[in-house]
């Protein structure tokens, strides 16, 4: 099992959670009551909708791992999914964004975007994910 296949084993648990198809139409995607959260573009590599607010407050942590990559203007982060920690890290970043999506709205948030990191040509492998 890859780590992204147990990442979202995981997540399909969770209450506000459910499985979906990604708006970008590739590979799988988890989304809450508000919208998209996650898609899971290979078996290594995650986009997550954390918000612009959820980004501008936790940028400088973010920044420091090397398991996440911020894309100027998208309120999705790529997350790569190398060790066991970077799906503990996903995991949590998730609960941020569950967090986020359901605070107060930010005047500064821009209306979500459909499109995540996979469709900014972040220049990553795309694989199929037919076995998630």
């Amino acid at each position: 099992m890859t780590l992204a296949s147990r990442a979202l084993a995981q997540l399909a648990t969770w209450p506000d959670l459910t499985r979906a198809v990604p708006s970008c139409g590739l590979g799988r995607a988890v989304s809450s009551a508000q919208g998209e959260i996650a898609h899971f573009h290979s078996d290594r590599d995650v986009d997550l909708r954390l918000t612009d607010r959820a980004i501008r407050r936790f940028a400088k942590d973010l920044k420091h791992s090397g398991a996440i990559r911020i894309v100027p203007g998208s309120q999705w982060v790529t997350l790569r999914l190398d060790a066991a920690s970077d799906v503990d890290l996903l995991l949590t970043l998730v609960s941020v964004a569950l967090q986020a999506q359901q605070s107060w709205p930010d005047p500064a948030d821009r209306p979500p975007v459909a499109g995540c990191n996979d469709q900014r040509g972040k220049g990553f492998v795309k694989a199929d994910l037919g076995a998630f």
